[in-house]
């Protein structure tokens, strides 16, 4: 059967029948390719229309400069820049030879007044035990003399009694020359004992007034006690003065954190308030940047944002707005800018902000001075709670 001419294979089809699949093919291909760049290009339009960044930002931390309060030599110095160190560890020892001498100088005097105090005291006591003894004999014995007076005088004037009958007597005859001389010898010892009793009153008067003396005494040792106080807080203040500065002589480490950079070497002479170290604590890193003033209605406190850093690529780090610094940084410049002339150039300002982590990153992974980016949704409300504060 006839089944008619065979037909050309594929191979053999002429080059103008394969042409308008290819065309077809490229053109779909290029259709998709300006579909996913036009897709790109409007969510690209629309990033840029609904969020701001920042690139002037960078990572910081407080810097601490620690200096010296007093002068001397530093006498050790066994950190290097980049040692972490923990709270209470030591970072420069300078010579506290002086002030230890001092220390104990003032420690020596203060014993002395103790010492000092003590024999007062141990004198006070003695002499308040004795006058209050001899008081009390004294007492005594003033009151038995005085008690005895009545008596000798009683005594004199019986006795000058008897002698004036005795010389009536005699004058008479009847008595005798003897009894006379008797009675004329036993007035002058009961004049005598008058005497006696009159001296041992003064005497013991006398004593009295002594013990009441010693007892003055006591006085003025209260005094040179109380005089002591003021020596003494003297002294104490001055000796704790020299500790401080004993102890200001052995720098440590505030906190936990690292050494940045060292400003000088053993044995080298620091000046008081010259700077020796510069220190930061790792885990207290913030975000800084500074913000266009168009754009700073955006930023507010508690603005959530997202950070990149150029040292850690890929990784993005939340945070929110800390502060905004309400003035800009113009106006923290070392020359002002006047402008006397007239000609005037409309220049946007700055404003700087502070972000802070949330979560915080791990200690160590930001360092200060590192580049980063913060990045903030352009949302409306920020005008309008800008228009409402």
């Amino acid at each position: 059967m006839d089944i008619g001419p065979p037909r050309p294979a594929a191979a053999d089809l002429p080059v103008q029948a394969r042409k308008p699949g290819r065309r077809r093919s490229r053109l779909l291909a290029a259709g998709l390719v300006a579909i996913l760049a036009l897709g790109f290009s409007l969510r690209w339009l629309h990033w840029q229309f609904t969020h701001v960044v920042l690139d002037d930002a960078r990572v910081a931390s407080d810097m601490i400069m620690l200096a010296s309060r007093v002068p001397g030599w530093v006498q050790d110095l066994p950190r290097s820049a980049g040692d972490r160190l923990g709270r209470g560890d030591l970072l420069v020892q300078m010579d506290a030879r002086d002030s230890a001498l001092a220390v104990e100088e003032l420690e020596a005097r203060l014993s002395g007044i103790a010492a000092r105090r003590a024999e007062l005291q141990a004198r006070l006591t003695l002499i308040d035990r004795q006058s209050a003894s001899q008081g009390q004999a004294a007492r005594a014995k003033l009151d038995s003399a005085r008690a005895a007076l009545p008596a000798e005088e009683a005594q004199r004037r019986f006795a000058e009694a008897e002698l004036a009958r005795a010389e009536r007597l005699d004058a008479t005859g009847a008595g005798t020359r003897q009894r006379l001389e008797q009675l004329r010898a036993g007035l002058d010892q009961a004049r005598q004992r008058v005497i006696s009793a009159g001296a041992e009153i003064r005497n013991a008067e006398a004593q009295l007034a002594a013990a009441e003396a010693a007892r003055q005494e006591m006085q003025v040792i209260a005094r040179q006690l109380e005089a002591l106080a003021p020596q003494e807080r003297e002294l104490t203040a001055t000796r704790d003065r020299a500790r401080i500065e004993r102890e200001d002589r052995t720098i440590r480490m505030p906190f936990d954190g690292v050494v940045d950079r060292i400003f000088v070497d053993p044995g080298e002479y620091v000046l008081a308030g010259q700077r020796i170290m510069l220190v930061h604590d790792p885990a207290e890193v913030r975000i800084e940047a500074n913000v266009r003033e168009t754009e700073v209605r955006f930023f507010r406190p508690g603005t959530p944002v997202r950070v990149t850093i150029d040292a850690w690529p890929g990784r993005v780090f939340e945070g929110r707005v800390d502060r905004v610094i309400q003035a800009a940084t113009s106006e923290f410049a070392l020359l002002p800018n006047p402008n006397p002339s007239g000609n005037f150039t409309r220049i946007t300002q700055r404003l700087p902000l502070r972000v802070r982590l949330d979560p915080p990153p791990p200690a160590g992974l930001l360092r200060p001075g590192m580049m980063a980016r913060v990045e903030a949704e352009a949302r409306g409300e920020g005008l309008a709670e800008a228009r409402d504060e």
